[in-house]
Order: structure tokens, then sequence, then C-alpha cells
């Protein structure tokens, strides 16, 4: 066989090891045996707190609505992006148009891995990059309290997703780079309980950073700017740096949970934006939850702002 045939032989098979090297890779990854294990009962009541510290309803229930009409997750909100438009599902308790079908294992796949129960990565847009730090008993928990919420019929229209975003298994090789469930921010062996479970609830569930971190060419956090700020993902405005060195550096945890809690910043201007949904989720929290996360925002590093200068 001639040198030129050889060489085509040769990359021909390169190309085919490479292909299917990707497609192992790229292959849906699900929760492991002893998560699953963990997976008790659950209890509906702390799964509310859950719920709101996750901000489930900010996405999937329509904007402006209070009270019990929160809880009819319908769907539908956009994210406007560069990668395209992703349109928040319908996971109400309907058995076809929502979630209610789902089993335990599947919420954690979705929430953990970002994978639906018949092996499809979901998009980023749904913040399992952060909610994959979850403890499963969280997640059994939200789901014993998601049971509780109405079946709502209808659903939400597809996501508007071009070439090659719309290759849903290439997010496979994406999660190989961007999906850990390790914590962000190193503590000290010193820090205490407290700053802890405010690291848990910021870095799980909470997912701050899916907003407050600036992002790579892929859409990944770039965690060494960790809460620094960022362009908004819609590609207008700027979401603020919240770490030491940024907006709310000069504030004191009192200032900082008193925010969470009423809205009012210590100069009594009130919240806006984006963060009024998020600001009333918190008002839903234990008051010792937003102690915790107000310690772990005066704990994390500083960083300079993670978005350019106007």
């Amino acid at each position: 066989m001639r040198w030129p045939a050889k060489i085509g032989l040769t990359l021909v098979g390169l190309g085919i090891v490479a292909v299917g090297t990707g497609w192992v890779l790229s292959a849906p990854q699900r929760v492991s045996a002893e998560t699953v294990a963990a997976l008790d009962t659950g209890d509906a009541e702390a799964g509310r707190r859950i719920f709101f510290a996750a901000g489930c309803a900010s996405c999937h229930s329509k904007p402006g609505l209070e009270g019990d009409a929160l809880l009819e997750l319908l769907g539908g909100v956009r994210l406007t992006t560069a990668f395209g438009t992703f349109v928040a599902p319908n996971i109400s308790q309907h058995p076809t148009d929502g979630i209610g079908n789902w089993s335990v294992e599947d919420l954690a796949n979705a929430m953990m891995k970002g994978v639906t129960p018949d092996g499809t990565h979901l998009y980023p847009a749904f913040p399992y990059t952060s909610y994959a730090r979850m403890e499963p008993e969280d997640i059994a928990d939200l789901y014993a309290f998601l049971k509780t919420t109405p079946a709502v019929a209808g659903q939400a229209p597809p996501n508007e997703v071009g070439f090659p975003f719309n290759m849903r298994r290439g997010l496979g090789l994406w999660k190989q780079v961007n999906l850990s469930d390790a914590p962000v921010v190193a503590l000290g062996d010193d820090a205490s309980e407290q700053v802890r479970l405010g690291q848990y609830l910021v870095e799980g569930p909470g997912h701050c950073g899916e907003c407050h971190t600036p992002r790579d060419v892929t859409g990944g956090s770039i965690k060494t700017q960790w809460l620094a700020g960022a362009i908004a993902a819609e590609g207008e405005g700027r979401i603020p740096n919240i770490t030491p060195d940024g907006a709310v550096g000069g504030w004191s945890e009192a200032d900082l949970v008193n925010y969470f809690e009423t809205g009012f910043t210590p100069d009594f201007d009130s919240v806006g934006g984006s963060m009024v949904e998020v600001q009333k989720n918190l008002a839903q929290l234990r008051a010792e939850d937003r102690e915790a996360i107000a310690a772990y925002l005066k704990a994390v590093p500083g960083r300079p702002n993670g978005y350019p200068a106007r």
C-alpha cells in the first residue's frame, strides 16, 4: 500500500476514534447509587424552604404572582442569551405537560446532572451547575413539596436555539468542563458552621453565582472571579460584584440580612430589577439562613469587578 493511502486510512481511523471518544464522553450521566439511596421520602415543609432557596417560582410561574398562585408552575419565562432563547418548562404536577410522573430519582438527575428521565441533556439555563452541590436529602424534601403543588395543564413554548447549540449531545462535553459538585470557595478549617451553611445556600440551591459570576466564551462560569459581577445573560445591564471588594463591600452583615428580608438598602433605597424576585424568595427563608448567607458573602475572597469598565 502506498504512503498516501496509508496516511488517508490512518486519518480516517483517528477520526473514527475521536468521534467515538466524543460520543462516550458526551453521554448523559446519572446520579450515583449512593445518591439514590440517600433520596428518602422527604418532608414537604422542609421542601418549601428549599423551593424558595432554589428560586423555583421565579422562572416557573408567571411574573408578578403572589401567594398560592406562585405554586402554579406552568413555566414560560424567557431568557434570551447569545446562545438562543430558553423557555422555562412546566414543572407542575400535571402528568404529561409537567413533571407529575417523575420519580424523586428523576428530579435528582435533572437537578444534579442536568438530564431528563429519557436521557436528554438539559440546557444550563436551568442552573444544575449549582444544584449539583445540593444534598440528596434536600432534593427529596423539595420533591415532597412539589407533590403538594397543583397540576396545571399547558406546555411552555419550545426553546429557540439554532445550530450548533441545538445539538444537545454536545452538552455532555460542556458538562465535562463545567459541571462539578465541588465547593467553589475553599473555606479554612476554622470556618464557622454559619459560614458553611451560607456557602451551601449560595453555591448550591441559591445559585447566586449563575448571575453574579462572569462567564467564558463557552458560557461556563469563571470560578476565579466568583461573585465578582457580570454582564447580564441577556447582554444588557450589569449584575453587581457582591464580594467584599464590590458594591456591597461597605455593608455590614446586618445590612445584608435586612436587605434580604425587607428589600431595603442601608440608604433606604429599594431592591430593583431581577433582584426583586430573588429578594422575595430570600424573605421566605429562615432568619438563620439569611444570616448565614450574609456571613458567607463577608467570608469570600474580594475580587475586582468581573465586567468591563463603562
